[in-house]
């Protein structure tokens, strides 16, 4: 894991359990329909994950997790699907987010 990815990790992220496909973390926004979409999506696959509302942060955490998103996402869009630190997947994709955990 990349310590910067490590440094995420002590942001306030929400678990939810599933089935164990390697590190999968979503970035955010409350306020984001296609987020909310893709947190409904992945818990019907069933998918273990974690997610965390970029928005909801605070100042200093904002910038450091934008910067760590930006690293699979430069254009810092939501949402952000990132899977095991090296495929990334940006807006609700659906079929290709379906695909990445049914192969």
């Amino acid at each position: 894991m990349s310590k910067d990815l490590r440094k995420v990790y002590f942001v306030q992220m929400e678990h939810i359990s599933g089935i164990d496909k390697g590190k999968v973390i979503l970035y955010a926004l409350s306020t984001c329909g296609w987020c909310e979409k893709t947190i409904l999506l992945l818990k019907e696959i069933g998918v273990d994950f974690r997610y965390v509302y970029v928005d909801l942060l605070e100042n200093e955490e904002m910038d450091r997790v934008m910067k760590e998103m930006e690293k699979y996402n430069p254009k810092g869009s939501f949402p952000t699907l990132v899977i095991n630190e090296s495929r990334s997947i940006v807006g609700f994709r659906e079929q290709e987010i379906r695909q990445a955990f049914t192969t």
